[in-house]
């Protein structure tokens, strides 16, 4: 069977396969830091890390081409760390088993990690390709994107000295970035008030086989939302059946569309045969709502060990209206770039903890930042009603899009010359670093490429074969052009 080492072209995909040997968890990126730091001592390279481990290695000019503005290559390296439920993996110490389907590449159970080890690999294999014809070459590898772009807010002004970025981020191949949304996070503290629980029918009540995803990215295409349809569900039962909620744990990580949810509740013995009946119309509802898009949607119910505490009936109904309340998904469409989402939010993950608190987060984003703030404030309102606090940072700035950008129209021309078809030049509706390298490096001159992911933040994450070889061959010709800029 052919090894994902063994794909062309063999220099991105063989550093490629070494990455996915690599844990990388969002925070913990020391293992990746040390093999960079090897990398470029093997290779004779200069290598400089600043104080939050940011790392960036300069590679000389072809012969000629010295006195050449310097282009930088940037892409981040920590990866969104998600996995099925019934998969045993841990992702601090283990490697991604990933293989071959098809025209993909994908991982068993987890995420795969293309998001964005396809772009250090491209910048790896940029750097140790000798045969290539370039002006200076600096590679930059941020830190922590995932979970708090902590990476680029912290880097240092002057790391870098070209006035010129390639990000090799985005998820689409024959599409060039101009633009990216800004975001935030929104956290909200229930305090939850329980009571001993009645003699009630115990179940546990699991909605499972979603496909999440990035919840920006994927935040239009009519994926369902694992806490609020599970919350949809809790609410009705509340107000029919009157049962008593004990838990809730649902969804995982700020910029993932939730995919499972499990919650505990206490049915009253006599209400038991309806309320089975209602569960299973329930089911047959959200099926039928969500055929097209989510045909792996489960629902089941199961009996445990009768729970010794619940929540007050105050208490609940006014989590409950909060959680259904909640804005999620799309809020606007953009006026200025057809077909762009705008403005948009996403109940990330609802999980009651030990300490007797609800802890709810989600993350709003929006290529305008009065809406932004505007989103993230109706957020904070449904909570507040609910007596919860809400805790909100400034989150992160967008990245307007520049259609008189230099590097853009030199990426255009290359494109229709390699493919003999136009690119599209887009913004997206996802975060990336640009924005917030704009604020420190004033003028900088920017897009966005990569090859085409899909389910990134999911365990369905994967990354098309053949477009990799696409952009690649994309890189390395901009990287001869750049000199004529």
């Amino acid at each position: 069977m052919l090894q994902i080492a063994e794909l062309k072209p063999s220099g991105i995909w063989g550093f490629f396969a070494e990455i996915l040997q690599i844990p990388r968890p969002s925070k913990h990126e020391e293992k990746i830091i040390s093999f960079l730091e090897k990398f470029a001592s093997d290779n004779s390279l200069e290598i400089k890390k600043d104080k939050v481990g940011n790392l960036l290695i300069k590679k000389p000019a072809s012969k000629g081409f010295e006195s050449i503005q310097p282009v930088v290559l940037q892409s981040h390296i920590d990866m969104v760390c998600e996995k099925n439920s019934d998969v045993t993996h841990n992702f601090e110490t283990d490697a991604i088993n990933a293989y071959i389907d098809g025209d993909w590449v994908k991982a068993k159970g987890t995420t795969l990690g293309a998001d964005n080890g396809i772009g250090i690999a491209a910048q790896l294999a940029v750097l140790a390709d000798k045969s290539l014809v370039h002006g200076p070459i600096e590679c930059l590898f941020t830190v922590d994107e995932e979970t708090g772009l902590t990476g680029a807010k912290l880097l240092e002004s002057g790391f870098f000295d070209s006035k010129v970025l390639i990000n090799l981020d985005s998820e689409d191949e024959g599409e060039i970035f101009i633009g990216c949304a800004g975001g935030m996070t929104s956290y909200i503290h229930y305090p939850l008030k329980k009571t001993k629980a009645p003699q009630f029918a115990t179940y546990k009540v699991s909605l499972t086989g979603l496909k999440g995803g990035h919840s920006g990215d994927d935040i239009n295409k009519g994926l369902a939302n694992s806490n609020k349809l599970l919350i949809r569900f809790l609410w009705n039962c509340s107000k029919n059946f009157d049962i008593k909620l004990s838990d809730f744990q649902g969804g995982n990580l700020h910029n993932a569309i939730p995919r499972e949810a499990y919650a505990t509740i206490l049915v009253k013995p006599k209400m038991v045969p309806t309320f089975k009946v209602y569960f299973d119309k329930y089911l047959e509802t959200i099926k039928s709502e969500y055929s097209f898009t989510e045909p792996g949607l489960n629902m089941l119910l199961e009996i445990v060990d009768r729970s010794k505490r619940v929540l007050k009936q105050k208490n609940q109904d006014k989590l409950l209206c909060s959680l259904y309340a909640c804005p999620n998904g799309v809020v606007s469409m953009s006026q200025a770039v057809p077909g762009l989402v705008e403005t948009s939010t996403n109940l990330a993950a609802v999980h009651f903890s030990d300490n007797n608190t609800a802890e709810i987060v989600t993350s709003q984003r929006s290529s305008i930042e009065s809406a932004k703030r505007d989103i993230a404030n109706r957020i904070k309102s449904t909570f507040y009603l609910a007596k919860a606090t809400v805790e909100q940072g400034e989150g992160y700035p967008g990245w307007t899009p520049n259609p008189e950008s230099a590097i853009l129209k030199v990426s255009e021309k290359v494109y229709e010359s390699l493919f003999q078809t136009k690119a599209k030049i887009k913004a997206i509706h996802a975060g990336l670093e640009c924005g917030l390298f704009l604020e420190k490096y004033t003028g900088l001159d920017m897009i966005s490429i990569g090859p085409t992911l899909r389910g990134v933040h999911s365990p369905d994450e994967r990354l098309q074969i053949e477009t990799v070889d696409k952009f690649w061959k994309f890189l390395v010709k901009i990287l001869e052009e750049i000199p004529k800029l």
